[in-house]
Protein backbone atom coordinates (compact mmCIF):
# COMPACT_ATOMS: atom_id res chain seq x y z
CA UNK A 1 0.00 0.00 0.00
CA UNK A 2 1.10 3.48 -0.84
CA UNK A 3 0.53 6.03 1.80
CA UNK A 4 0.67 9.67 2.08
CA UNK A 5 0.93 11.41 5.69
CA UNK A 6 -0.07 15.07 5.51
CA UNK A 7 1.60 16.30 8.89
CA UNK A 8 4.43 13.42 9.13
CA UNK A 9 6.35 15.46 11.82
CA UNK A 10 4.24 15.73 14.37
CA UNK A 11 3.73 13.37 17.40
CA UNK A 12 1.91 10.86 15.42
CA UNK A 13 2.96 11.44 12.32
CA UNK A 14 6.70 10.69 12.47
CA UNK A 15 5.63 6.93 14.37
CA UNK A 16 3.02 6.54 11.82
CA UNK A 17 5.62 6.80 9.61
CA UNK A 18 8.24 4.43 10.35
CA UNK A 19 4.91 1.79 11.84
CA UNK A 20 4.40 2.00 7.97
CA UNK A 21 7.51 1.59 6.22
CA UNK A 22 8.68 -0.78 8.63
CA UNK A 23 5.64 -2.86 7.87
CA UNK A 24 6.46 -2.90 4.07
CA UNK A 25 4.64 -0.06 2.68
CA UNK A 26 5.64 2.82 0.91
CA UNK A 27 5.60 6.22 2.46
CA UNK A 28 5.58 9.56 1.53
CA UNK A 29 4.93 12.64 3.75
CA UNK A 30 4.63 16.60 3.34
CA UNK A 31 5.08 18.78 6.53
CA UNK A 32 5.27 22.54 6.69
CA UNK A 33 6.88 22.55 10.10
CA UNK A 34 4.08 24.58 11.65
CA UNK A 35 4.22 22.94 15.09
CA UNK A 36 7.99 23.54 15.26
CA UNK A 37 7.56 27.35 15.07
CA UNK A 38 4.13 27.52 16.87
CA UNK A 39 6.18 25.77 19.85
CA UNK A 40 9.00 28.64 19.23
CA UNK A 41 5.93 30.87 19.33
CA UNK A 42 4.66 30.22 22.54
CA UNK A 43 8.16 30.14 24.14
CA UNK A 44 8.45 26.41 24.24
CA UNK A 45 10.16 22.99 22.45
CA UNK A 46 9.77 19.63 22.09
CA UNK A 47 11.09 17.67 25.36
CA UNK A 48 13.88 15.54 22.85
CA UNK A 49 15.39 17.47 20.57
CA UNK A 50 14.74 16.86 16.73
CA UNK A 51 16.70 16.34 13.93
CA UNK A 52 15.59 18.00 10.71
CA UNK A 53 13.14 16.26 8.51
CA UNK A 54 15.86 14.92 6.02
CA UNK A 55 18.25 13.95 8.97
CA UNK A 56 15.00 12.13 10.04
CA UNK A 57 14.69 10.18 6.99
CA UNK A 58 18.12 9.33 7.05
CA UNK A 59 18.14 7.94 10.48
CA UNK A 60 14.93 5.90 9.87
CA UNK A 61 16.88 3.98 7.14
CA UNK A 62 20.21 3.63 8.91
CA UNK A 63 18.49 2.21 11.91
CA UNK A 64 15.08 0.71 10.65
CA UNK A 65 16.05 -0.10 7.12
CA UNK A 66 13.06 1.97 5.95
CA UNK A 67 12.56 4.66 3.07
CA UNK A 68 10.45 7.39 3.59
CA UNK A 69 9.98 10.15 1.10
CA UNK A 70 9.20 13.56 2.45
CA UNK A 71 7.86 16.81 0.81
CA UNK A 72 8.28 20.26 2.68
CA UNK A 73 5.10 22.17 1.90
CA UNK A 74 1.34 23.52 2.90
CA UNK A 75 -1.80 21.64 2.24
CA UNK A 76 -3.39 24.72 1.75
CA UNK A 77 -1.57 25.09 -1.04
CA UNK A 78 -3.29 23.18 -3.66
CA UNK A 79 -1.69 23.22 -6.63
CA UNK A 80 1.09 21.73 -4.69
CA UNK A 81 -0.97 19.34 -3.16
CA UNK A 82 -2.16 18.23 -6.17
CA UNK A 83 1.14 17.69 -7.62
CA UNK A 84 1.91 15.31 -4.62
CA UNK A 85 -0.98 13.50 -5.04
CA UNK A 86 -0.98 12.79 -8.70
CA UNK A 87 2.51 12.14 -8.83
CA UNK A 88 2.26 9.44 -6.30
CA UNK A 89 -1.36 8.22 -6.90
CA UNK A 90 -1.45 6.78 -3.20
CA UNK A 91 -3.93 4.30 -1.80
CA UNK A 92 -4.42 6.23 1.22
CA UNK A 93 -4.06 9.75 2.50
CA UNK A 94 -3.88 10.48 6.28
CA UNK A 95 -4.95 13.82 7.25
CA UNK A 96 -2.87 14.82 10.69
CA UNK A 97 -1.97 18.55 8.59
CA UNK A 98 -3.95 20.72 11.24
CA UNK A 99 -3.40 23.46 13.80
CA UNK A 100 -4.02 21.05 16.87
CA UNK A 101 -4.01 22.48 19.50
CA UNK A 102 -7.42 24.06 21.37
CA UNK A 103 -5.59 26.89 23.34
CA UNK A 104 -3.31 27.97 20.95
CA UNK A 105 -6.91 28.42 18.65
CA UNK A 106 -7.77 30.26 21.95
CA UNK A 107 -4.83 32.73 22.49
CA UNK A 108 -6.75 35.65 20.79
CA UNK A 109 -8.42 36.03 17.45
CA UNK A 110 -6.07 36.47 15.15
CA UNK A 111 -5.38 32.79 16.39
CA UNK A 112 -8.90 31.71 16.44
CA UNK A 113 -8.96 33.06 12.44
CA UNK A 114 -5.60 31.02 11.51
CA UNK A 115 -7.17 27.96 13.09
CA UNK A 116 -10.59 28.08 10.80
CA UNK A 117 -8.85 28.89 7.81
CA UNK A 118 -5.61 26.31 8.07
CA UNK A 119 -7.61 23.89 9.69
CA UNK A 120 -10.86 24.09 7.04
CA UNK A 121 -9.12 24.82 4.14
CA UNK A 122 -6.84 22.38 4.10
CA UNK A 123 -9.50 19.77 4.84
CA UNK A 124 -11.27 21.48 1.61
CA UNK A 125 -7.85 20.99 -0.47
CA UNK A 126 -7.58 17.75 0.36
CA UNK A 127 -11.26 16.60 -0.29
CA UNK A 128 -10.86 18.05 -3.96
CA UNK A 129 -7.13 16.37 -4.34
CA UNK A 130 -8.69 13.31 -3.66
CA UNK A 131 -11.94 13.87 -5.88
CA UNK A 132 -10.30 15.31 -9.46
CA UNK A 133 -6.82 12.93 -9.20
CA UNK A 134 -8.43 9.57 -7.57
CA UNK A 135 -11.55 9.33 -5.93
CA UNK A 136 -10.93 5.50 -5.12
CA UNK A 137 -8.14 7.13 -2.56
CA UNK A 138 -9.06 6.51 0.94
CA UNK A 139 -9.02 9.43 3.34
CA UNK A 140 -8.30 8.66 6.80
CA UNK A 141 -8.85 12.02 8.69
CA UNK A 142 -8.28 12.56 12.59
CA UNK A 143 -10.98 13.95 14.20
CA UNK A 144 -11.21 14.03 17.94
CA UNK A 145 -13.55 12.89 20.32
CA UNK A 146 -14.02 15.86 21.66
CA UNK A 147 -16.21 16.88 18.53
CA UNK A 148 -19.24 15.65 20.72
CA UNK A 149 -18.27 17.39 23.86
CA UNK A 150 -19.22 16.04 27.54
CA UNK A 151 -23.02 15.11 26.46
CA UNK A 152 -25.17 13.64 28.85
CA UNK A 153 -26.26 10.72 26.50
CA UNK A 154 -23.78 7.70 25.87
CA UNK A 155 -21.41 8.65 22.68
CA UNK A 156 -22.63 6.15 19.85
CA UNK A 157 -19.57 4.72 17.15
CA UNK A 158 -21.42 6.58 14.42
CA UNK A 159 -22.39 10.40 12.82
CA UNK A 160 -25.64 9.45 12.81
CA UNK A 161 -28.78 8.28 14.86
CA UNK A 162 -32.34 7.51 13.83
CA UNK A 163 -35.11 9.79 15.31
CA UNK A 164 -39.05 10.00 14.61
CA UNK A 165 -39.51 13.45 13.74
CA UNK A 166 -43.36 14.48 13.18
CA UNK A 167 -44.10 10.61 13.53
CA UNK A 168 -41.74 9.72 10.43
CA UNK A 169 -38.31 7.91 11.12
CA UNK A 170 -35.76 9.95 10.08
CA UNK A 171 -31.47 10.17 10.10
CA UNK A 172 -30.12 12.98 12.07
CA UNK A 173 -26.17 13.66 12.91
CA UNK A 174 -24.97 13.03 16.64
CA UNK A 175 -25.51 16.31 18.29
CA UNK A 176 -22.13 17.87 18.93
CA UNK A 177 -20.60 20.86 21.33
CA UNK A 178 -16.90 21.67 20.69
CA UNK A 179 -15.05 23.65 23.50
CA UNK A 180 -13.04 25.76 21.54
CA UNK A 181 -12.30 27.08 18.07
CA UNK A 182 -9.90 24.04 17.46
CA UNK A 183 -12.86 21.77 18.43
CA UNK A 184 -15.14 23.64 16.08
CA UNK A 185 -12.90 23.52 13.06
CA UNK A 186 -13.20 19.20 13.68
CA UNK A 187 -17.11 19.31 13.77
CA UNK A 188 -16.83 21.46 10.27
CA UNK A 189 -14.23 18.61 8.98
CA UNK A 190 -16.72 16.04 9.87
CA UNK A 191 -19.84 17.92 8.20
CA UNK A 192 -17.61 18.91 4.90
CA UNK A 193 -16.39 15.42 4.65
CA UNK A 194 -20.18 14.06 4.98
CA UNK A 195 -21.28 16.75 2.71
CA UNK A 196 -19.04 15.79 0.11
CA UNK A 197 -19.00 12.01 0.63
CA UNK A 198 -23.28 12.18 0.09
CA UNK A 199 -22.95 14.20 -2.89
CA UNK A 200 -19.77 12.60 -4.99
CA UNK A 201 -21.00 9.19 -4.05
CA UNK A 202 -17.24 8.27 -4.04
CA UNK A 203 -15.25 9.32 -1.15
CA UNK A 204 -14.16 6.90 0.67
CA UNK A 205 -13.75 8.16 4.87
CA UNK A 206 -12.25 6.76 7.91
CA UNK A 207 -12.87 9.95 10.66
CA UNK A 208 -11.25 9.03 13.39
CA UNK A 209 -12.95 10.45 17.06
CA UNK A 210 -9.80 10.05 18.63
CA UNK A 211 -8.83 10.98 22.56
CA UNK A 212 -5.33 12.25 23.70
CA UNK A 213 -2.38 10.36 23.27
CA UNK A 214 -0.24 10.31 26.02
CA UNK A 215 3.78 8.38 25.40
CA UNK A 216 7.42 8.80 24.92
CA UNK A 217 7.80 5.86 22.21
CA UNK A 218 6.72 2.88 19.91
CA UNK A 219 8.39 -0.29 18.80
CA UNK A 220 9.87 1.90 16.57
CA UNK A 221 11.84 4.43 18.09
CA UNK A 222 14.66 2.39 19.42
CA UNK A 223 17.30 5.25 18.86
CA UNK A 224 17.51 8.65 20.24
CA UNK A 225 17.41 10.12 16.42
CA UNK A 226 14.13 8.50 16.09
CA UNK A 227 11.91 9.83 18.57
CA UNK A 228 8.94 11.64 17.47
CA UNK A 229 8.28 15.34 19.09
CA UNK A 230 7.00 15.57 22.59
CA UNK A 231 5.14 18.92 23.45
CA UNK A 232 4.35 19.32 26.97
CA UNK A 233 3.89 23.50 27.78
CA UNK A 234 0.10 24.59 28.47
CA UNK A 235 -0.55 25.45 24.84
CA UNK A 236 0.78 22.43 23.01
CA UNK A 237 1.14 19.85 26.01
CA UNK A 238 -1.59 17.39 26.20
CA UNK A 239 -2.29 16.29 30.53
CA UNK A 240 -0.53 13.13 30.89
CA UNK A 241 2.37 14.49 28.79
CA UNK A 242 2.31 17.18 30.91
CA UNK A 243 2.38 16.16 34.03
CA UNK A 244 5.13 13.59 33.74
CA UNK A 245 7.60 16.74 33.03
CA UNK A 246 6.05 18.61 35.87
CA UNK A 247 6.61 15.59 38.42
CA UNK A 248 10.44 15.68 36.97
CA UNK A 249 11.12 19.38 37.73
CA UNK A 250 9.00 19.24 40.77
CA UNK A 251 6.22 21.91 39.56
CA UNK A 252 2.82 21.02 41.21
CA UNK A 253 0.91 18.83 38.81
CA UNK A 254 -1.34 21.58 37.31
CA UNK A 255 -4.89 20.35 37.71
CA UNK A 256 -7.38 22.82 36.31
CA UNK A 257 -10.56 23.49 38.47
CA UNK A 258 -12.18 20.29 40.14
CA UNK A 259 -10.45 17.96 37.94
CA UNK A 260 -13.29 15.80 37.08
CA UNK A 261 -12.84 16.49 33.33
CA UNK A 262 -12.94 12.87 32.05
CA UNK A 263 -12.09 11.57 28.49
CA UNK A 264 -11.26 8.44 26.86
CA UNK A 265 -6.99 7.73 26.34
CA UNK A 266 -4.90 5.76 24.52
CA UNK A 267 -1.28 5.23 24.47
CA UNK A 268 1.56 6.16 21.55
CA UNK A 269 2.06 3.09 20.89
CA UNK A 270 -1.75 2.13 20.62
CA UNK A 271 -2.98 4.66 18.58
CA UNK A 272 -0.05 3.34 15.98
CA UNK A 273 -1.95 -0.01 15.96
CA UNK A 274 -5.10 1.82 15.56
CA UNK A 275 -4.72 3.56 12.73
CA UNK A 276 -2.42 0.64 10.94
CA UNK A 277 -5.64 -1.67 11.45
CA UNK A 278 -8.14 1.78 9.98
CA UNK A 279 -5.51 1.83 6.87
CA UNK A 280 -4.80 -1.82 6.09
CA UNK A 281 -8.81 -2.44 6.51
CA UNK A 282 -10.19 0.14 4.92
CA UNK A 283 -13.89 0.69 4.10
CA UNK A 284 -16.05 -0.09 0.91
CA UNK A 285 -15.82 2.55 -1.64
CA UNK A 286 -17.56 5.14 -0.86
CA UNK A 287 -18.73 4.79 2.38
CA UNK A 288 -17.87 7.17 5.32
CA UNK A 289 -16.93 5.19 8.25
CA UNK A 290 -16.65 6.47 12.04
CA UNK A 291 -14.22 5.48 14.70
CA UNK A 292 -13.91 6.01 18.11
CA UNK A 293 -10.50 5.58 19.27
CA UNK A 294 -9.67 5.17 22.77
CA UNK A 295 -8.18 2.71 25.45
CA UNK A 296 -9.11 3.92 28.98
CA UNK A 297 -11.30 6.45 30.38
CA UNK A 298 -9.51 8.75 33.03
CA UNK A 299 -10.60 12.00 34.91
CA UNK A 300 -7.52 14.99 35.54
CA UNK A 301 -7.69 13.88 38.99
CA UNK A 302 -6.82 10.18 38.51
CA UNK A 303 -4.57 10.93 36.25
CA UNK A 304 -2.79 12.71 38.22
CA UNK A 305 -2.73 10.86 41.12
CA UNK A 306 -1.04 7.92 38.56
CA UNK A 307 1.46 10.37 38.28
CA UNK A 308 2.10 11.39 41.27
CA UNK A 309 2.41 7.57 42.07
CA UNK A 310 4.59 6.86 39.34
CA UNK A 311 6.73 9.66 40.32
CA UNK A 312 7.00 8.62 43.98
CA UNK A 313 8.25 4.98 43.25
CA UNK A 314 10.55 6.20 41.29
CA UNK A 315 12.26 8.90 43.75
CA UNK A 316 10.60 12.10 42.82
CA UNK A 317 9.06 14.43 45.09
CA UNK A 318 5.48 14.71 43.26
CA UNK A 319 3.02 17.60 44.41
CA UNK A 320 -0.68 18.69 42.99
CA UNK A 321 -1.77 21.80 42.58
CA UNK A 322 -5.06 23.35 41.78
CA UNK A 323 -5.31 26.28 39.25
CA UNK A 324 -8.17 28.07 38.42
CA UNK A 325 -9.64 26.15 35.63
CA UNK A 326 -8.59 28.93 32.32
CA UNK A 327 -11.00 27.01 30.02
CA UNK A 328 -14.68 27.53 29.66
CA UNK A 329 -15.52 23.35 30.14
CA UNK A 330 -17.94 21.13 32.54
CA UNK A 331 -15.72 20.16 35.47
CA UNK A 332 -18.04 16.99 36.68
CA UNK A 333 -19.93 15.40 33.90
CA UNK A 334 -20.92 12.02 32.29
CA UNK A 335 -18.73 10.37 29.41
CA UNK A 336 -19.86 7.41 28.02
CA UNK A 337 -18.14 6.86 24.75
CA UNK A 338 -18.58 3.85 22.31
CA UNK A 339 -15.78 1.74 20.24
CA UNK A 340 -16.85 -1.40 18.41
CA UNK A 341 -14.70 -0.69 15.07
CA UNK A 342 -11.21 -1.03 16.36
CA UNK A 343 -12.29 -4.09 18.19
CA UNK A 344 -14.01 -5.66 15.37
CA UNK A 345 -10.73 -5.25 13.35
CA UNK A 346 -8.64 -7.00 16.32
CA UNK A 347 -7.68 -3.72 18.37
CA UNK A 348 -6.67 -4.62 21.83
CA UNK A 349 -4.59 -2.04 23.93
CA UNK A 350 -0.86 -2.82 24.68
CA UNK A 351 -0.52 -0.11 27.01
CA UNK A 352 -1.43 1.15 30.34
CA UNK A 353 -1.42 4.45 31.72
CA UNK A 354 -0.07 3.25 35.29
CA UNK A 355 2.99 1.01 33.87
CA UNK A 356 3.43 3.40 30.64
CA UNK A 357 3.86 6.74 33.03
CA UNK A 358 6.77 5.59 34.61
CA UNK A 359 8.44 4.41 31.25
CA UNK A 360 7.80 8.72 30.23
CA UNK A 361 9.22 9.45 32.90
CA UNK A 362 12.01 7.07 32.43
CA UNK A 363 12.42 8.18 29.59
CA UNK A 364 12.76 12.35 30.61
CA UNK A 365 14.53 12.15 33.35
CA UNK A 366 17.77 12.26 30.88
CA UNK A 367 16.62 15.49 29.65
CA UNK A 368 15.61 17.32 32.76
CA UNK A 369 17.99 19.83 32.81
CA UNK A 370 16.68 20.94 28.96
CA UNK A 371 13.07 20.62 30.49
CA UNK A 372 13.59 22.92 33.35
CA UNK A 373 14.56 26.00 30.81
CA UNK A 374 11.29 25.63 29.83
CA UNK A 375 9.37 26.11 33.14
CA UNK A 376 7.54 28.99 33.12
CA UNK A 377 5.69 27.79 29.85
CA UNK A 378 3.48 25.27 31.88
CA UNK A 379 1.48 27.03 34.23
CA UNK A 380 -2.19 27.85 32.23
CA UNK A 381 -1.78 31.69 30.56
CA UNK A 382 -4.37 30.90 27.67
CA UNK A 383 -7.91 31.90 29.37
CA UNK A 384 -11.05 31.50 27.38
CA UNK A 385 -12.75 34.45 28.84
CA UNK A 386 -10.76 37.53 28.06
CA UNK A 387 -12.14 39.30 31.90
Amino acid sequence: MKVLILGIDGYLGWPLALRLARRGHEVIGIDNLSTRKFSQEVGADSAFPLPEPEERVKEAKKHLGVDITFYKGDVTDYPFLKEIVSKHKPDAIVHFAEQRSAPYSMIDMDHSVFTVINNEVGTLRVIQAILEVDPTIHLLKMGTMGEYGTPSFNIPESIYVDAIVNGMKDRIIVPRKGSSIYHITKIHDTDFILYFNEISKELTVTDIMQGPVYGTRTEEIIEETLRTRFDFDEVWGTVVNRFCVEAIIGQPLTVYGKGGQTRGFLSLEDSMQALTLLLEHPPKQGEYRVANQFAEIYSVRQIAQIVKKAGEELGLDVQIGNYPNPRVEAEEHYYNPEIKILPSLGFYPKKRLPEEVKIMIKDLLPYKERLERYRHVIPPKTKWRKK
